[in-house]
């Protein structure tokens, strides 16, 4: 079940399509306009009402946004204030994919649940998604399972941290591959590339030299010398970048995306 209806939500169920996903899907959202369309192009079961909602959700997916958590959390706490038992049984399992919303908060946010946390990537529409978990001390290992094999349905699972979820967060992003064939493109077309040749050449020096590395049993290491042969136009190049501070610009963007995740951990 899927406690809100936006990007996040449509491009999961894309890769659950995808994957001929079988049990039933509920989504509840606050927008009808979102929940018809979604109802249309998935074949979902909408709910509007929130309670209604929770209630049947035999694994909740929190996917809102991160100033959304709080909210969502309280008014669904408003409703159902009840604590879970002792041993957690009767609890239902949730997995919240706001990002830098820590377990601690989401437990304190929402106690009859039982947290756990996922980084699932937009790119899980096509199937070849990555998503991170985590989960709070006490989950149950049925429910570990449970959370895992959903996610697998349309991506790679890796366990990581939570200590460490901010700096996965902001170091496996698509948006790092879109950016970089945006520039990379960019500059070829300013070289006198036409726009079509430009983002050809260099989604090939993206997608397909990652592919390589991924598909082979080279080190990335062993590509790259392979690749820029010294004294040759590549080797320049990197030479190039590397002198105007590459390096140093990705470390600077990664500590922002780090900053703004745990600005989002203090927002209410």
């Amino acid at each position: 079940m899927f406690l809100g209806g936006g990007r996040i939500t449509a491009a999961l169920l894309c890769g659950l399509r995808l994957a001929r996903y079988g049990a039933p899907i509920v989504v509840h959202d606050r927008n009808a306009h979102k929940l018809r369309a979604l109802k249309k192009e998935f074949r979902i079961q909408a709910e509007a009402d929130l309670l209604r909602a929770v209630q049947g959700a035999g694994l909740l997916i929190l996917a809102v946004r991160p100033a959304h958590v709080a909210y969502v959390l309280e008014e669904v706490r408003r409703r159902q204030p009840q604590a879970p038992s002792a041993k957690g049984e009767t609890s239902v399992l949730a997995c919240s994919l706001a990002a830098g919303i820590p377990l601690a908060r989401l437990q304190k946010l929402a106690p009859q649940f039982l947290w756990a946390r996922a980084m699932p990537s937009p790119v899980a529409r096509s199937g070849n998604g990555l998503t991170a978990v985590a989960f709070a001390r006490g989950f149950p290992r049925r429910g570990r399972t449970l959370v895992r094999d959903f996610f697998e349905n349309f991506s790679t699972v890796v366990e990581v941290p939570e200590r460490r979820f901010d700096a996965f967060t902001v170091t496996y992003s698509p948006s790092h591959g879109y950016h970089a064939l945006a520039v990379l493109s960019a500059a070829g077309e300013k070289l006198g590339l036409s726009r079509q040749t430009a983002f050809t050449a260099a989604a090939h020096a993206l997608a397909d030299a990652i592919h390589a590395w991924r598909e082979g049993e080279e080190s990335l290491e062993a590509l790259l010398h392979e690749a820029a042969t010294p004294g040759g136009t590549a080797a320049a190049v990197m030479q190039a970048m590397d002198s105007a501070g590459y390096a140093q610009m990705v470390q600077r963007g990664l500590r922002a995306g780090v900053c703004r995740a745990r600005a989002n951990a203090r927002l209410r």
